[in-house]
């Protein structure tokens, strides 16, 4: 049965809090363009047993959506512009986003921003405990970053549950202790908190390559919160299976920048090698062929194949 292209603004909005209750880890891909996200929307591999495997959703990263258009991670863009490309998304896909939505501003702002992300469609949006000028949570303390405190935080995820009209719409609290070296007790002090100020789920972060840590946060959280929803971005320690973050307790796994940090390794490939030989030749099989990309924007559309004599 070919895959319908079509879905409603109120379908999308609920499918990422149904799926959190018919499965036990949830994959998100991240998606920077609407090619990006029909290419992520189109994957389906089989696994050792034969199920098939596919994404989701997608997760609209702010590192990416910046670096797109050659723009800092640093909030530079509003979300007026996150929200065009989202829309853009959208107009040619129909799983569900997850929104990357840094450390959402002013609490006040906060609450105009949930309501249109809710009425556009998506799904959540994931809000990190920083203050200041944000900076890349990888830089670690690397570079300055300071951590909200608590109950300030706590106010803007009750400012954000407070604004939005539909029961869908989900608030994530991103918590950055560990990434700040500020220790476990104080990942888990702000993890009690949030959850108790209406925040839907908890995202930990970590920048070591070595998973211990956010294993050691999934254990103690889920002991004291287990119907919480549990999130993690497992950038930095790859090397961990979903099979082994899902075992853990995490009931979503974002694959966070992916998408396009391979986009620039394969176009900096074939533009060098366009400007070595002299000539595309040597670089045509890295490349999709024209009428296989041509036919990616036709599904997308939703067209049927027709025979052409152009």
């Amino acid at each position: 049965m070919e895959k319908s292209r079509t879905t409603t603004t109120e379908k999308r909005r609920a499918r990422i809090r149904s799926a959190l209750q018919e499965k036990r880890c949830l994959r998100l891909l991240e998606a920077h363009s609407p090619i990006a996200a029909l290419l992520a929307e189109s994957i389906v591999v089989t696994d050792s047993f034969g199920r098939e495997i596919s994404y989701d959703g997608f997760w609209s990263s702010s590192l990416t959506d910046s670096t797109e258009r050659g723009k800092p991670d640093t909030e530079v863009l509003t979300i007026h512009d996150r929200l065009l490309n989202i829309n853009e998304i959208f107009e040619a896909t129909t799983l569900p986003l997850v929104a990357d939505g840094d450390t959402g501003g002013l609490a006040e702002h906060f609450a105009f921003h949930v309501r249109s992300m809710e009425r556009l469609g998506i799904s959540a949006v994931v809000i990190e405990d920083k203050r200041g000028l944000k900076r890349n949570s990888l830089l670690g303390t690397e570079v300055f970053q300071e951590q909200e405190d608590v109950e300030s935080f706590c106010r803007k995820i009750r400012i954000g549950k407070a604004a939005q009209i539909t029961p869908d719409f989900m608030v994530i609290a991103r918590i950055e202790s560990l990434i700040l070296e500020a220790g476990m007790d104080d990942a888990l002090r702000r993890a009690r908190a949030y959850v108790e100020a209406g925040a839907d789920g908890v995202m930990i972060h970590s920048r070591m390559t070595d998973p211990g840590e956010v294993m050691e946060f999934a254990q103690k959280f889920k002991a004291e919160h287990e119907g919480v929803p549990l999130v993690c971005v497992p950038t930095s320690y790859s090397q961990t299976s979903f099979e082994d973050l899902q075992a853990a307790g995490f009931n979503v796994v974002i694959y966070a920048n992916h998408m396009l940090r391979s986009s620039y390794q394969a176009m900096r490939s074939v533009a060098e090698g366009i400007l070595r030989h002299g000539r595309s030749l040597e670089v045509e099989d890295s490349c999709l062929d024209v009428k296989e990309l041509l036919s990616i924007i036709s599904s997308g559309l939703g067209e049927t194949k027709q025979s052409s004599s152009a």
